[in-house]
């Protein structure tokens, strides 16, 4: 039986709050065995496990447990020290957020991790890090190459190059990835945006370039596992992708119904925000976690 990769997306955000560390945590203890997470670059350099460029004003509570009313500073504009002051273990109510997530246990008081906790504290756990640089937006984070290369320092210093996939939308990251450490696992993310505006999220390529196939793109990246939005991906792409010896991971497929139709069409794992869901729905199917 294959081994079906299932993901946590941002540790397991349907059910605790995203990209902390207590989620990771409480995610861990259910028996999701790998988590999807991200990444950004703090003031003073620290790789920190956190989605939004900016503090998310439906997460971030300030030291006075206020959510802001606008969005926050830039990640990369606060210190790791700055960064603490704000308590991320909980939804503002009453925002689109909180409507999607309604079974999301609260745990006030999680901070926003640096990327070495996590490593640290699941020294058995994988992870599939995405690299969070935006070529729409080139002074909000560091250059794709410094983000890879600081990502890949935390790694080796943690002894988890085994147990690591890099990813982003940002080809550049993972191309850097490939160059200088090929035996480290990539990942290929694609969105219908992003392949819209291909030549400058994959930095040149276009999927014209291939006769309009993603997979076909990805392979010449020399990429292990194309990740593509799960709404847009076709029967026949995977297949295609399949038959390119691309490990297929469709992302955030949180609908059973949806599990079931992937799965079926023979995906190598799912990226979810709820993991629980999906370990029924892959025991239903026999398939291995």
């Amino acid at each position: 039986m294959r081994m079906f990769d299932l993901q946590g997306h941002r540790g397991a955000r349907g059910l605790f709050p995203e990209n902390t560390l207590e989620g990771f945590l409480a995610a861990a203890r259910l028996g999701v065995g790998c988590f999807e997470l991200d990444v950004g670059m703090t003031a003073d350099n620290v790789v920190v496990v956190t989605h939004d460029l900016a503090l998310n004003r439906d997460l971030a509570r300030d030291p006075a447990g206020n959510w802001p009313d606008e969005t926050g500073p830039l990640v990369h504009a606060l210190t790791l020290e700055q960064l603490r002051h704000f308590d991320v273990g909980r939804i503002h109510p009453h925002t689109r957020y909180a409507r999607l997530y309604p079974d999301q246990s609260p745990i006030d008081g999680a901070r926003i991790p640096t990327l070495e906790a996590v490593l640290s504290a699941l020294p058995t756990m994988r992870f599939n890090i995405e690299l969070k640089t935006d070529p729409t937006r080139l002074a909000a984070t560091v250059p794709p190459d410094v983000m890879a290369d600081a990502v890949l320092a935390v790694v080796d210093a943690a002894e988890a190059a085994d147990r690591v996939m890099i990813e982003s939308f940002d080809w550049r990251g993972p191309r850097h990835v490939r160059r200088v450490r090929p035996e480290i696992v990539t990942a290929w993310l694609t969105s219908p945006e992003t392949v819209a505006n291909a030549a400058l999220w994959w930095d040149g390529p276009r999927p014209e370039d291939f006769a309009g196939s993603v997979p076909r793109a990805v392979r010449a990246e020399t990429g292990a596992h194309w990740a593509p939005a799960h709404a847009s991906l076709t029967e026949a792409e995977v297949a295609e992708a399949r038959g390119l010896n691309l490990g297929v991971l469709p992302w955030t497929v949180n609908c059973p119904a949806d599990m079931r139709r992937l799965i079926g069409w023979g995906v190598d794992g799912l990226i979810t925000d709820r993991p629980d869901l999906a370990m029924l729905v892959l025991r239903d199917h026999g398939a291995g976690a």
